[in-house]
Order: structure tokens, then sequence, then C-alpha cells
């Protein structure tokens, strides 16, 4: 018998766990999946919660903008003469609140202090006359009705005295606490009105939020705006993110805060971003019971986004390649 057939199968059997280990090897070094997707943007549309007329855009699509840089001004005759006339409300209600503290004028009460000295005089006129007449009454020079009659005049002339008293401290009191309260509600009530006219005002003038760079305006001026129709869209470059589709058996590695990197037609070196949000649910479901064939059907949707520096190099719409970042 020829032994080398024997030689050859050990020979053979002896190189097939070498090979196998080399075919794991290269299995363990495949490249990491890739997904595609596409730039996204969250855009905000700046309108003024009030209707009219526009009057001025100080900004065009494609500008850059700074936070708190102005973007549109609307008519603002009706709300500027309401916030004339609620000033004045104003100052006219806290003048009267002021006038209730104070009490009288000072010449009102001047006018009281000068009818009680008078008074004052009468009275002491009328005490010297009933003297008199008693003394006369005791003379017998005059009858009893005299007396009674100078009596009843001093008797005047003290109640008169004892009426403008009275009259003077309440001139110099101010008016009722309730009469008071009721003032300053309506004083406040005034300022209110007022707050409320300076805001609709303030409003027919809109400023960027954030910085952001503009992506269209919707209106011309002269052109009518009605209340809460945008009239200009930013997209801050922190609301740009990449939006991609993973199979369901790729799902498992990727969960919130994962790195990926973004790659791009034009981008240059891929864009590092940060996994933020995973669906729940998948974008296609089949209509029956899944069956292996049927699961590689399944996508979820997947959000990243990148530093606010680098997402200025994505622009909403482009096609995306995304990875999962390699370890360093």
């Amino acid at each position: 018998m020829n032994p080398f057939p024997h030689a050859l199968a050990m020979a053979a059997l002896r190189v097939l766990p070498a090979l196998a280990a080399l075919v794991l090897v290269a299995c363990s070094d495949k490249p990491a999946p890739a997904w595609s997707g596409y730039a996204e943007g969250d855009y905000v549309y700046v309108a003024a919660p009030l209707a009219g007329r526009l009057d001025a855009v100080a900004v065009q699509a494609g500008q850059t903008v700074v936070q708190g840089a102005p973007l549109f001004t609307l008519d603002a005759e009706s709300e500027q003469a309401a916030q004339q006339e609620a000033a004045a409300r104003l100052s006219s209600a806290q003048a009267q609140a002021a006038n209730l503290e104070q009490g009288r004028r000072r010449e009102e009460v001047a006018v009281t202090q000068a009818q009680l000295t008078q008074a004052r005089a009468a009275e002491t006129l009328a005490q010297s006359d009933l003297q008199r007449q008693q003394q006369l009454l005791t003379q017998g020079f005059v009858a009893r009705a005299r007396v009674d009659d100078a009596a009843t005049q001093l008797g005047l002339a003290r109640a008169r005295v004892a009426e403008l008293t009275a009259a003077l401290q309440v001139a110099q009191l101010p008016a009722r606490s309730e009469e008071r309260a009721a003032q300053k509600a309506n004083a406040q009530a005034a300022s209110e009105v007022l707050h409320q006219s300076v805001w609709r005002a303030r409003q027919k003038q809109q400023t960027a939020p954030s910085a952001a760079r503009v992506a269209d305006v919707f209106f011309q001026p002269g052109e009518w705006v009605g209340a809460g129709q945008p009239v200009v869209s930013l997209l801050p470059p922190g609301n740009i993110k990449a939006r991609f589709f993973v199979p369901e058996a790729d799902l498992g590695g990727l969960k919130p805060g994962q790195a990926v990197t973004l790659a791009c037609d034009g981008c240059g070196a891929p864009v590092a971003a940060t996994v933020t949000r995973v669906a729940t649910q998948p974008e296609y479901t089949p209509p029956v019971i899944y069956s292996n064939a049927q699961r590689s059907k399944l996508v979820f949707m997947v959000e990243a986004k990148p530093s606010p520096q680098d997402a200025e190099r994505l622009k909403p719409g482009q096609p995306l390649d995304v990875r999962i970042a390699a370890k360093p």
C-alpha cells in the first residue's frame, strides 16, 4: 500500500485548524456597518402675536444674525396711541390717589380756620352780653326775657365754634381708608393696562431669539401679516441634526449618547456626532407575523447631533453615511 495519500491527508488535517483561525480573524476585522440618512434642520419660525402691515424687513435669506438682531417691524401706530392713553390714565389715577392721602388743599383749610376764628369771637361777645344782661336783671333794669335771649345767643355761638372745629379737623384728615383703597386699586389697574399696551407695542418689533442663519423671508414690506403668521424662518446651528435609519439587527448597538461619525459629499473629514434619539417604533412594519426574512425589513429612525461648530458644515436634506465612531 502506498503511504503517500495517507501522509497527504494527515497534513491536510493539520492545516485546516490554521485556515479556520485565519477566517475568524478576517471576519472579526470587517468594517463597521454604515447606514444611510440625511441632514435635518429644526427651523425657528418668527412671527408676531398681533396682526398688522409689514413696515420693514431687516434681514434677507442666507444672512447670519446674532441674538437680539432686529428681524422685522409691523405698523404700531394704534398700539403706540393706546400706550399714550394708558399712560395718561395712570397719571390721573395716581394723582387722585395722592390727593386722597393728603386731605383738603391748604387754601380750603385756611377758609375753615378763618370761619372758626370768627365764631370764637362771636362766642366771646355772646358771653359778655349774657353777663351784662344778668347784672342789669339783678338791678331791675331789664326783664328776664332779655337774659334768656342772651343765653340763647351764647349757646348758638358755642355750637358754631364746635361745628367749625370739627370741620377743620376733617379737612386736615385724609379720605376714608376704604376710599383710599379703592383709588389705589384703580391706579394699579391703570398700571396693568399700561403694561399691556407697552407689551403690544413691543410685539410689533421682532428680534432674533438666538444666533442663526436666515433660511427664508415670507413677506415683503407693505403686505398684511396675520397674527401668528411667520415672517422669517431661522436655522440655528444647534438645530441641525442627522437622521438615519438602522435595521432591526443593528439596533442593539445604538443608544442615546453613542458616538457616531457623519460622512457626506464635499464635507471633508467626517463630522463627529452623538446619538440623541432612537425611535421606539419601526418605520416599516410587516403585515403578518415577523419571520427571519421579514425582520430584515424593519428599520428604526435614529437622530444624532453634531456640535454647533461642526453642524454648519451640514445642509438640511444633504445625504449622509453614518457609522459608529471608532474607539480611541
